[in-house]
């Protein structure tokens, strides 16, 4: 009943910000973030607050979570593909409202302990991947929808070639150092056109993996 009444009071913050269409609400409702917060932060699982992880990596804000779930528009989608699993925060939330959930992480320790997580949860519709993100997942794709939980200079060429026709790919892409915008990628036809949606800070995707 605690967890409950902080996962309202969570999703009733975020709409002071960003309104939440019903299934991403849904979605919030159902999971606690508290299970993906370090514990000594335990206390602000239910804050609006980017909180530091292991591996010198952060577990972005609800908030940011909350209008990167909402800008890839999954009502009726299948399979997402993310790139960056971090905490396995932002996997849970969209397993709660796709089918079918494809994450890599490329710190073996994060993806532990996110693995770990899903199980614990029952989050079985999370397929999970050690691997440099950069370069996708062949094997289940295509994918409706991609989303890159990392800052990219570009988006790789590969990870448009894993995209259905029709598809959305969401990623912060870098303008500056200090500058990233939320950038929405459509793929028609086999062309590919982009929107930018708003700035946010996210940590850089890097190359290769690091056990």
């Amino acid at each position: 009943m605690i967890k409950a009444r902080s996962r309202q009071r969570l999703v009733e913050e975020i709409e002071k910000h960003f309104p939440l269409d019903e299934h991403v609400k849904e979605a919030f409702l159902s999971i606690d973030r508290e299970a993906f917060v370090p514990n000594e932060f335990k206390h602000l699982a239910y804050k609006l607050d980017a909180l530091p992880i292991a591996a010198s990596q952060w577990i972005s804000s609800p908030l940011t979570v909350a209008k990167m779930t909402q800008h890839l528009e999954l009502k009726g989608v299948d399979s997402v593909l993310e790139i960056g699993c971090g905490s396995g925060y932002q996997a849970a939330i969209l397993s709660k409202i796709v089918h079918r959930v494809f994450t890599i992480e490329r710190i073996d320790e994060l993806l532990k302990g996110a693995k770990r997580r899903f199980s614990e949860l029952q989050l079985n519709n999370i397929l999970a991947r050690f691997d440099d993100g950069q370069r996708g997942w062949k094997q289940y794709a295509p994918y409706e929808r991609i989303l890159l939980s990392a800052t990219a200079k570009e988006v790789p060429s590969v990870l448009f070639d894993q995209l259905v026709d029709g598809g959305i790919l969401i990623a912060p892409i870098e303008q500056s150092p200090d500058y990233h915008i939320i950038t929405r990628y459509y793929k028609q036809n086999g062309n590919i056109t982009s929107e930018a949606l708003e700035p946010a800070r996210f940590v850089p995707i890097l190359d290769g993996t690091q056990k």
